[in-house]
């Protein structure tokens, strides 16, 4: 972590990383432009390499900040005691809003370095890229599978509602107008709809 950056006031780190994560999420870190960002942060681009030294130096502290920030987040927002998986997928969810609400585009920025294919840029965050998946594992594997019907496959089931609030998140991303609190509130409205109809009676 840039120790220097950190002395910066709250607003300009936010502000600078708050930017960063959106050029890259949009763009990928071939096509991510520094000066993008930089006109995105109403800063000099001195300002940036200052801190940062390059674009993949960026990257890579974006990168590690991002999965830091989400995993502390999320382990702190599902308590061990949850054993309802649908429960424990509705606490997830409300972790990533509380975050989204900070900082809008890290999730897509996280989905969109689990699909780099630029070298420079995999070899910088090679050391982190499962942490994440290893986080929502353990907490997906807290739930009690006993609870579920024995027509439901729990591995096809988890699998159909990440794709589900990734896809979720990916439409209300194109509406100008997003709100976290709204993303939130349809996703847990399908966990609510699947959890009807998995458990047994």
């Amino acid at each position: 972590m840039n120790e220097k950056f950190f002395d910066l006031k709250k607003e300009k780190q936010d502000r600078m990383i708050n930017a960063s994560l959106k050029v890259f999420a949009i763009n990928g870190y071939k096509h991510a432009s520094t000066d993008d960002i930089v006109s995105e942060a109403s800063i000099s681009k001195g300002l940036l390499f200052h801190y940062f030294g390059s674009k993949l130096g960026l990257y890579s502290f974006l990168y590690d900040y991002s999965v830091r920030f989400m995993k502390l987040e999320l382990t702190t927002g599902v308590p061990s005691s949850v054993k309802d998986y649908f429960e424990i997928r509705k606490l997830m969810e409300f972790a990533k809003m509380q975050i989204l609400k900070n900082y809008p585009y890290m999730q897509q920025f996280l989905d969109r370095c689990a699909t780099e294919n630029v070298s420079e840029a995999l070899m910088a965050i090679e050391k982190q890229r499962s942490v994440i998946q290893d986080v929502y594992a353990v907490l997906k594997n807290q739930a009690d599978r006993s609870l579920f019907t024995d027509s439901i496959s729990f591995d096809k089931l988890d699998a159909m509602m990440d794709y589900t609030i990734s896809g979720l998140m990916n439409a209300h991303f194109r509406d100008d107008s997003f709100h976290p609190e709204m993303l939130y509130e349809e996703t847990t409205s399908y966990l609510q709809m699947m959890k009807t109809i998995s458990y047994r009676k």
